[in-house]
């Protein structure tokens, strides 16, 4: 496997576009809000959602759209959540047969996604304007996947994607990602807004496995704020213009698949919690030893959740009491006094906690440890031998400045 360029559009028969069609008047007047991603020929497609009770229209209508797993084209804007608006069921329903016209494809194959502020009514008549532009830019180019990817964005400051080639079943494949996420990232079943494309032929039942069990291990492990989104959606389409022996029961082939997609979605959610409202500080935690999977999970997620933990790692304060005490209430059972802890980072390693108490170390080598871009917070346990990593970020003083006018 190797990384290539080409995002969503590095797989064969894919296309992308974007552009900005003033969904929201205020919005920069040099930044992309719609975006288009199509296949020449229908897809296989899966896709897991927000868990939230609170549910974006787009969210609701794409669950029924993906029913019977097929889909060939994805339209998302940024700006309008559509959630909780007036009209937003109607305006989703508009806006797939608009693009179902426009591009000569079923209905039902169309998928609709929406990020941004929530209550507000979908500004489907600006959609309806720049639709014909938006399907005259589609490319199958590295421009057409930064175009689509820029149009997602939010409150990002960078954009989120990456490809691979792989080989499966004799043949070479390709896979591809973009994401956006920066704050309300908490995902359970899915992400912000991520898309994945593959000219790999799998089956529909093994596409959905291969999707659930790599978010569950990669964008189900980050958070930034703990505050889960309304809109979260994560979709893959697979058209099968590879041509491998398609994928439909586990084995090899599936194991080769899975891993690419693993690449992908790994490295979307890392750069996706690195990018976190205001963050300075990438935030790895790494637990072993627990007695579960599961458990190890869930104390780590607890950990970068803490807004304690959060602002010792922003002032480089290596208060790792703030850690053991995450730990505590994550309402996983384990000894505290089998528990040790350090932190991890280029500039080096600082043991601070051993079995559940702490020791002498350098205050001057540990705020340089905590000073680097990435610090890895390694939690060791003797419960069992299962783990599990996290990631989220550092809470800062831009975070509240961010969130504190976001609406308006």
């Amino acid at each position: 496997m190797k990384q290539i360029p080409g995002g969503v559009c590095a797989a064969k028969g894919f296309s992308a576009a974007g552009l900005r069609a003033g969904i929201k008047p205020t919005s920069p007047a040099d930044k992309n809000d719609l975006g288009l991603i199509v296949s020449s020929v229908p897809c296989v497609a899966a896709g897991v959602f927000t868990t939230n009770r609170v549910k974006a229209a787009p969210v609701w209508l794409d669950k029924e759209q993906l029913a019977n797993g097929t889909a060939q084209v994805v339209i998302a804007n940024s700006s309008i959540a559509n959630a909780c608006a007036p009209e937003g069921e109607e305006t989703c329903r508009r806006e797939m047969a608009l693009v179902s016209e426009a591009l000569d494809v079923d209905a039902s194959d169309v998928l609709v996604s929406s990020t941004g502020v929530i209550g507000v009514r979908l500004n489907v008549e600006a959609i309806e304007a720049a639709l014909p532009e938006l399907v005259s830019k589609l490319e199958a180019s590295e421009a057409g996947s930064d175009a689509v990817a820029r149009a997602i964005m939010t409150t990002d400051t960078v954009k989120k994607e990456i490809s691979y080639e792989f080989q499966v079943g004799g043949k070479t494949a390709h896979i591809g990602g973009i994401s956006k996420g920066s704050g309300m990232i908490h995902p359970q079943m899915g992400t912000m807004l991520c898309y994945l494309t593959t000219d790999a032929c799998v089956s529909a039942e093994m596409l959905d496995k291969a999707l659930r069990e790599v978010v569950g291990k990669t964008f189900n492990r980050i958070s930034v704020d703990g505050d889960m989104s309304t809109n979260d959606t994560c979709i893959v389409l697979a058209n099968g213009l590879a041509e491998n022996p398609c994928i439909a029961t586990e084995g090899k082939d599936f194991e080769a698949f899975k891993m690419a997609m693993f690449a992908v979605c790994l490295y979307l959610c890392r750069l996706m919690a690195k990018d976190g409202e205001g963050a300075t500080h990438l935030m790895t935690c790494k637990v072993s030893g627990a007695a579960t999977e599961q458990s190890a999970e869930v104390i780590g997620k607890s950990v970068i959740n803490s807004s304690l933990t959060k602002a010792a790692i922003f002032g480089a304060d290596a208060n790792w009491g703030r850690v053991l005490c995450a730990m505590g209430y994550s309402g996983e059972d384990f000894d505290p006094d089998k528990v040790s802890i350090s932190f991890v980072s280029d500039a080096g390693e600082v043991l601070v906690c051993e079995n559940g108490r702490g020791v002498d170390f350098s205050e001057e080598t540990a705020k340089e440890v905590l000073s680097q871009e990435e610090v890895i917070i390694d939690i060791r346990m003797q419960e069992g031998t299962e783990q599990a990593i996290c990631w989220g970020c550092d809470l800062t003083y831009d975070y509240v400045k961010i969130n504190g006018d976001y609406r308006t």
